[in-house]
């Protein structure tokens, strides 16, 4: 029987960086803290993702001083988080603020390719199936898009009842490579889940851009040009 490990948790430590950056100021505030950052994401994620502007929120690194928290988000769409003369960033300030009681510093980072995060496109084939697209369709798409930028192995596994049959059921794709037992190698992750009208459907995606360090320079992937026959 397989175990299975998370790809990020499993090298968390080792060659990937932690998602919070603090030490509490005694082992009892270590609980109260540790909420504060469920609050946190939660309430990005619902407010950024689930609701408009849609922003593409990926990741979020919270960082703690002895004063003030730093929220970092690592978005594709940074300009709808900003919003016009930094409005929108300032009321998700605010409210951030009043649902922790503390000072808040927001830190906004662009992704520059979307095509090559995990999460990005787990929500991205979870809402085309929201929207009754072909899931086999919508997976090839997905891992041609993230080969085009540059990655280097690609998986899409869906479950639930996929086209809405009577059977819930697995379909897996994969292209390219994705080695998950070597730590050097850097395999993102992503998991995002599709609340249709015949069900949840959940995806999660694997994504091998190469080892750490010598990851190929990845670009957002260009349109494709048709191509002429030629005439004989």
């Amino acid at each position: 029987m397989g175990q299975k490990i998370h790809p990020l948790g499993f090298r968390m430590g080792v060659t990937e960086d932690w998602r919070s950056h603090w030490y509490p100021p005694s082992k009892k505030d270590f609980g109260e803290c540790l909420v504060e950052d469920q609050k946190i994401r939660r309430f990005i994620d619902e407010r950024l993702n689930r609701q408009p502007p849609y922003a593409a929120v990926a990741k979020v690194v919270i960082r703690r001083t002895r004063n003030e928290v730093e929220v970092v988000l690592h978005t594709a769409r940074p300009g709808l988080v900003i919003g016009p003369k930094g409005a929108e960033v300032d009321k998700l300030r605010e409210s951030l603020e009043e649902l922790v009681d503390r000072k808040i510093k927001v830190t906004i980072q662009e992704i520059q390719s979307p095509d090559t995060d995990a999460q990005l496109l787990a929500e991205s084939v979870a809402e085309q199936l929201r929207k009754r697209a072909g899931f086999r369709r919508v997976m090839k798409m997905r891992i041609d898009a993230a080969m085009g930028a540059g990655a280097k192995g690609c998986k899409i596994i869906c479950s639930g009842r996929l086209g809405g049959a009577e059977m819930a059921r697995c379909e897996k794709q994969i292209r390219g490579s994705i080695p998950l037992h070597t730590l050097q190698a850097h395999v993102d992750y992503g998991y995002a889940v599709s609340r249709t009208t015949y069900g949840v459907i959940g995806v999660k995606v694997w994504l091998f851009t190469g080892r750490y360090g010598e990851e190929v320079t990845l670009t957002p992937m260009e349109p494709r040009r048709g191509r002429r026959g030629k005439r004989g």
